[in-house]
């Protein structure tokens, strides 16, 4: 019965959030869904929603997101080439459960896996 999850992340800017996902990641702003205080992008068949927390410390942010792609490789230059840096502990390689990976932080420190299996 279940069909699909589209994660909630805090953000502290709105503006910030929504011009590193569709400037960098290549997200779009799903049309006619502009409310105070909330985002809601999509890129390809993934959603993900955006809630404002203004004095979030992002030290202590623990929000993560596992996006799967069939691309990861075309992906990960896109990025790369769109200046995003690529987590320290997360460059692009295969994992031990046959996933091929790599990880950012956005502006408010959500931690976004990417991966495509082997």
């Amino acid at each position: 019965m279940l069909t699909n999850i589209h994660p909630k992340l805090p953000m502290r800017n709105k503006l910030i959030t929504k011009d590193f996902y569709i400037n960098k990641l290549g997200f779009k702003q799903i049309e006619g869904a502009d409310y105070e205080g909330y985002l809601m992008l999509c890129k390809d068949a993934v959603e993900i929603h955006f809630f404002e927390y203004k004095t979030l410390d992002v030290l202590t942010n623990y929000g993560q997101v596992y996006i799967r792609t069939s691309a990861i490789e075309m992906y990960y230059d896109l990025l790369i080439k769109n200046g995003v840096s690529i987590h320290p502990n997360g460059s692009l390689e295969i994992k031990p459960w046959k996933q091929k990976e790599f990880s950012i932080l956005d502006p408010d420190y959500n931690l976004l896996t990417f991966g495509e299996a082997i």
